[in-house]
Formats: structure tokens, sequence, C-alpha cells
């Protein structure tokens, strides 16, 4: 029997997004200036308020203030009718030093024998059902919300855009768990009170997106997923009414509160730590950065068309605790599960340092993760520039999502005798 599947995105103007951005420029700030900081930084936004909070070991210091900011400028809220906007809201800073008692497990003479930052288990996944081996109802989820952002900074074809916004979308599936047509679309987006009748704001509203951001959104997929829209799919715009009031005004926000929203919108598994905000050396966000890695470059190797690795460390241990794969019944190369876990261990090296050097995750690339998913991106080089009242100015080129190349899809090939 055909089942239904759905997964959501956020904007980047969504409470807990401005959080997460907010922290991973903090993190990159830090990173910049001293690659060896060691940082696990929170943030919380609600009306007119930042509050920054956490532990930071580092030889540099950096302009709390100025970056949380610009990060809210950057993002949009400019205005003083959103009741939050990065010149006038206050900032509060929290932040302290690490705890030496977390830092002796992880800090050691060798930095190949850096133990992990913290003990739990991290999944990664990857499936064929993408070219870029994401769940499609989350990759959908994620590109309407960059486009509506897009259209809200070019301010011409929907002009009343303000920067909350949320997107769901459910898919049909066969029995053989293949998509047959999109089912329903959730879109709710915080816009200005444009019109005085209330159900005529909402009837422009509902017809620009489908008239207008929908048509931008189906243009930038592969044509066999073009096809799974048709004029019969359930559309619920704004279904709780008009949303002006939105943003930190409407809800507070907090960092790590979009885990799957992050990784893979509720397919596969998730360990339960979040990222923004944490150096690499905290394996909540490197394992995963490593297990999507591994998983993604084993499905492209053809060694199965889904996968699921699970890794779990122990705090201050070098050598992770286990190292596991699903494969879902998918797998083409003879083995068994556990016989691929034991090729994985041997193809991956999952020890922190080893992670932290082979996917350079000690630059500062984190903003660029913090809205729209860590999973899913496009690798790419760029060349970033910070600047500190206490540091100058610093230039770095960087490689961002560097979890996402194919670089080793030859190397498993060979080991599988693919």
């Amino acid at each position: 029997m055909a089942y239904l599947f759905t997964s959501e995105s956020v904007s980047e103007g969504h409470p807990d997004k401005i959080a997460d951005q907010i922290s991973d420029a903090l993190l990159d700030n830090f990173l910049a200036f001293d690659p060896d900081s060691k940082v696990a930084c929170e943030t919380l936004v609600t009306t007119g308020q930042v509050v920054l909070a956490g532990e930071v070991k580092s030889h540099t210091y950096v302009d709390l203030q100025q970056i949380a900011r610009q990060v809210i400028n950057d993002i949009g809220y400019t205005k003083g009718a959103y009741q939050f906007s990065g010149d006038s809201c206050g900032v509060i800073s929290l932040i302290h030093e690490q705890s030496q008692d977390i830092n002796q497990g992880v800090d050691r003479a060798s930095k190949e024998e850096q133990g992990a930052g913290d003990q739990g288990m991290m999944f990664g996944y990857a499936s064929k059902e993408t070219a870029n081996y994401m769940p499609l109802a989350l990759d959908i989820s994620h590109k309407i919300l960059q486009t509506l952002a897009e259209l809200r900074r070019e301010g011409k074809e929907i002009a009343y855009l303000r920067p909350d916004a949320k997107a769901q979308v459910t898919i049909e599936y066969s029995d053989e768990n293949v998509p047959q047509r999109i089912d329903t679309i959730v879109v709710s987006t915080q816009h200005d009170e444009f019109l005085d009748d209330d159900d005529a704001m909402l009837a422009q509203i509902k017809q620009d997106i489908i008239a207008i951001l929908m048509p931008r959104v189906i243009a930038q997929l592969p044509a066999d997923i073009q096809k799974l829209f048709n004029d019969a799919i359930t559309y619920h715009i704004n279904p709780t009414g008009k949303f002006v009031i939105g943003g930190p005004h409407g809800d507070t926000g907090l960092t790590g509160r979009k885990i799957i929203v992050d990784t893979y919108g509720g397919k596969g598994a998730h360990g339960g730590g979040a990222f923004s905000g944490k150096d690499p050396s905290k394996v909540d966000r490197s394992a995963a950065y490593a297990a999507r890695h591994a998983a993604k470059n084993l499905v492209a190797a053809g060694v199965a068309d889904e996968i699921l690795v699970q890794v779990s460390y122990a705090i201050g241990v070098v050598e992770p605790t286990s190292i596991f794969v699903d494969t879902y019944g998918t797998a083409k190369v003879g083995l068994s599960d556990g016989e691929i876990a034991e090729k994985v261990a041997r193809l991956f090296d999952m020890k922190p340092y080893a992670i932290e050097s082979r996917l350079k995750l000690r630059n500062p690339i984190y903003k660029e993760t913090a809205a729209y998913g860590h999973m899913g991106r496009s690798p790419r080089t760029v060349t970033k520039v910070f600047e500190s009242p206490y540091n100058g100015k610093v230039e770095k080129e960087v490689e961002l999502f560097t979890w996402e190349k194919l670089d080793q899809v030859d190397a498993v090939k060979s080991a599988f005798g693919l």
C-alpha cells in the first residue's frame, strides 16, 4: 500500500535559525583568528534581546555584540516594525572560559591522540533519491524557503515578505519506496499588513506563493522530479491566518532546536546532538559530518541505494566505541551490513583529529551551514574576510561543505570490488 512521508524546513529568519547563525558566526570569528579555539556557544533571541552564553577557550578576543548585530541585519531584521533589529536590540554576553575538566579529555600532547569532546552517537545518511543524495521531501522544503528568501530580498514580485517562514512537503511513495507525487505543500510566511481586509490579504499571499514562488522552485528541479508536481497538490498557505507578528518578537529562538531540519528531515536517524556553535572537537558536529561523508560516498560508489552510518564515542577516548551500518536491504555487494561496517571502519578514520584534518574543519566554515541544512549542500571554495578591533583583519580561503565531496568513491569501489 502506498504511504506518505513528510519533511519540513525553516527559513534563515526563523527565531531558532537566527540563534544558530549567530552561534556559528561567533565560532567562525574565533577560528579565523585562533584555529585551535574550543567553542561551545549558545544564543537566545526574543523581543529586542539577544543573550549569548557558553564556554570558550581561545587566544583571541572577538567583538561578540557586533558579530551578533551583523548577522541579524544580514538576515533582514532591520526595521522597527519587526520589534527586533540588529541595530537596536540588546546583546548580553554570558560567555565564560571552558571547563578544564572537559578540556583535559580533548587536548593531548599529540594532536593525533585527541579525545572525543563528548560521548554520544552520531548518524550520517544518504540515498539515491536525489542528485545530492538527500531525502526528497527535505530537499524541496529547503528549496522553497531559499527561493522565498530570494524573492524577499528582490522585493519586486512579492514585496510584502518578512524574514520568518516555514515550509513542509508531503510525498506519496509506492511500496517499492519510489516517489509517486507531491501530495501536500505547507508554507507559512511572515508578511507586512498590506491590506485592511485580512481575507483578501491571505488570498493574495496564497495566490503569490502558488503562482510566483512554486514555479521558480519547480524550475530548479530535474525533469523526473518536476513530474511529481500536478494540479491536485493540496496547498496550505498561512493556514492559521495572517502572520504579521513573527521572528523573535513572536517566538523565542534558541541554538540547536532544529536538528532534524539541519540533517535529514526525519529520514535515517539522529543521535540528538545539535551542531551550531560547536567547534569540531565536539563530535556531535564533526562525527555527524564524517558519517554523512562516508554514507554519501558509499551510495555514490554503488555499495547500496540507501545507507545509514552510525558512529559513537566516549568522552576523552580516541577511538570510536562503535561503527554501525544499515543499508535497508538495498546492499549490492554480497555482504552483510556488519561486514560492510567493518570495511567502512578501515576506509574512513573516525578518530576526532583524523576527521578534523580530513574534512578541514578547523577553518571558519560554519555560518554557511546554519540555515537550509548542513547536509546536501554544494562544496565550494570561497574567500572570507574577518575584522576585529583586537586582532585587525584576516582574509582566508576556505572550503565549505567538505563532507559533501565525492572524493572517496574510487577508494570505496576498490575496497568493495565495484
